[in-house]
């Protein structure tokens, strides 16, 4: 018995039950060939919702990332169930592409999301929805093995080489597209497929550890889970922050906390800030702020009176130290000096000017409308007034759309 037995003899499925069925199996060799094979299985599943349903608009590229961010998928599955495939994929990225060790918690997870994916599919798409709850119970027991990133990379390249496109298996099966689309329609019209929240913690643990793996943390080195901080206005005094990520000379890079899958991350700002305030006092360094649900992250850095606003991930070790750094060695942007032989017209002038200003009063963003040809001249102009002021180094980033 396997939690994807439920698949077996269904014949419009065939394309992705035995890649289910062996990403399960695969268990008993290791927690990243899980991984791995999990995210095939995904994608084989993706791609046969692509094929069979007619309300689904194939994007340019048709690999995993292009076709599970593609707004005609997002709006035909649940809203809910799209961190659960996202999870899967991050996953087998970091399985692939990092040295990072994959957890059989972690790959169990990526099963069970698999398995409510593909349960989804069940009850949407076939005659009799026979799919079950996830039984974890039913997996293999296997030592949690570690298996080099290259052996991976070529396996998922082998088993993806042969994939048909979905425009080819589309031209070939039109009847039972409308046939297949219609029963998704009828069945979705008494819905009552659930997908189950999960806790804070769980949040932590499932979610928020792959993202850091992604961006080069090591848990438990340079990342610190539950680190007690004194100072928080409270009866006790003290407090829990869910996550600190430390530099190299073991100061506070950031801190991170986590609320459960259903709440707004922003509900954790304020409560992050205190955190932020005692770390400083104890390490004379503020940290930045991120505040996450697991499935949307904001990054708030309060020092330098910048808004939070959305990311899609968390900053590296690098990236982080970099942002601490330029706290002390930019310069302001006032009173910059233009050299002539860049800029020379007071048009020009006026627009370096004024992209400066908007810099020092925290804006992100500036558009610059000109003719062509001066749009090169005013651009390499605001480049050269910012590096003027730091020795060489970008005190910020701005985009210029002409």
């Amino acid at each position: 018995m396997g939690n994807f037995d439920f698949l077996k003899g269904k014949k419009n499925f065939e394309s992705f039950t035995n890649a289910c069925l062996e990403a399960e199996k695969s268990i008993l060799v290791s927690p990243a060939t899980t991984a791995i094979l999990s995210r095939r299985a995904l994608e084989l599943a993706v791609k046969w919702v692509y094929s069979f349903d007619s309300d689904l608009i194939i994007p340019y590229q048709d690999n995993i990332s292009s076709l599970i961010h593609n707004n005609s998928f997002a709006e035909l599955i649940d809203y809910e169930m799209l961190p659960l495939i996202k999870y899967i994929v991050k996953l087998g990225n970091v399985a692939v592409h990092t040295n990072a060790n994959i957890k059989r918690g972690e790959a169990v997870l990526a099963l069970n999301n698999l398995h409510k994916f593909v349960s989804w599919i069940d009850y949407c798409y076939a005659d009799e929805f026979t799919a079950e709850e996830f039984d974890e119970d039913l997996l293999l027991e296997g030592v949690e093995k570690r298996t080099r990133p290259e052996e991976l990379k070529d396996l998922y390249g082998k088993l993806s080489s042969k994939d048909k496109k979905i425009e080819e298996i589309r031209k070939q099966n039109e009847e039972l597209i409308k046939e297949l689309t219609q029963k998704r329609k009828e069945n979705k019209e008494n819905y009552d497929f659930n997908i189950d929240e999960i806790s804070e913690f769980e949040t932590r643990k499932r979610y928020i550890d792959v993202e850091l793996k992604l961006a080069g943390w090591n848990i438990g080195s340079d990342v610190g889970e539950e680190v007690e901080v004194k100072g928080m206005p409270n009866n006790e005094g003290v407090g829990y922050v869910d996550y600190v990520l430390y530099g190299d000379n073991g100061k506070p890079l950031a801190v991170i906390e986590a609320k459960r899958t259903s709440k707004d991350p922003k509900v954790g700002q304020q409560q992050a800030k205190l955190y932020a305030d005692c770390l400083e006092k104890q390490y004379g360094q503020r940290p930045v702020i991120f505040f996450t649900n697991g499935f949307e992250t904001y990054i708030y850095d309060d020092y330098n009176q910048y808004s939070e606003r959305q990311v899609y991930g968390f900053y590296k070790k690098s990236e982080l130290q970099l942002m601490i750094d330029r706290r002390y060695t930019k310069l302001p942007l006032k009173n910059i000096e233009i050299k002539d032989e860049i800029s020379n017209r007071y048009y020009q002038k006026e627009a370096i000017i004024n992209v400066c200003e908007d810099l020092e009063n925290r804006q992100r963003k500036m558009l610059l409308v000109c003719a062509t040809g001066e749009r090169v001249i005013i651009v390499i102009g605001c480049i050269n007034a910012l590096v003027s002021r730091v020795s060489g180094t970008f005190t910020q980033k701005f985009s210029c759309i002409a």
